[in-house]
């Protein structure tokens, strides 16, 4: 693990990010047991301890600066990126991690559990069928869906002041959203060779 801990130092570096060791090993160990589920669990596409550094880790980070909190969740969570990441960053936050896919919350109970995160509670529903008990300042997602089906989806689970924060490679399909606010912030992502931006909407009175 040492080349990973070594693309991870050198990535938050260039991110501007600064992180205490335990938050280090808790992100390492993240990706030990991403690794490991993944063989028979299929969670992710990507094999490679050190390719999920980038692709995964610092992919995840890298949208840090733009969370507001302290109620944040993640939509279409998958193996809990971006939202285990951002809750290793931000212990203060609390994080809820959707999805519809139970061996993916399987494995996403699982690594809260070994990683000893006591932020974050997950939700097996698909988001049609959520109702929270309390809106979000927060809702991210990366790679769930089209921005006009999030849209669609999610702006009911937002606060009043609350921000949609949409992880896209290329903001090609950005509508024009009536009573809302839309910034494209693009990303740079160390060591990860693609085009990304996030898209964030605030919806006005």
């Amino acid at each position: 693990m040492e080349s990973c801990k070594k693309s991870l130092l050198t990535g938050l570096e260039a991110l501007n990010i600064s992180l205490e060791e335990h938050k280090i090993a808790q992100l390492l160990a993240f990706v030990q047991l991403l690794e490991k589920w993944n063989k028979a669990y299929n969670l992710t596409a990507i094999r490679n301890k050190e390719a999920m550094i980038g692709l995964h880790l610092l992919d995840s980070l890298a949208v840090a600066p733009y969370i507001q909190g302290p109620r944040i969740i993640d939509i279409g969570t998958g193996a809990g990126l971006p939202g285990i990441p951002l809750a290793i960053y931000y212990p203060e936050m609390q994080f809820t991690l959707l999805d519809s896919n139970a061996k993916k919350t399987r494995f996403v109970q699982q690594a809260i559990l070994e990683l000893g995160l006591k932020n974050i509670s997950v939700c097996h529903t698909r988001v049609e069928q959520y109702q929270p008990e309390q809106n979000f300042d927060t809702v991210i997602t990366r790679a769930f869906a089209s921005l006009p089906d999030i849209l669609q989806l999610t702006t009911r689970l937002l606060s009043d002041s609350g921000i949609l924060l949409a992880m896209k490679g290329q903001a090609t399909d950005v509508p024009e959203i009536e009573n809302a606010q839309t910034t494209i912030i693009p990303i740079q992502v160390p060591d990860v060779d693609a085009e990304r931006c996030l898209v964030k909407i605030q919806l006005t009175k």
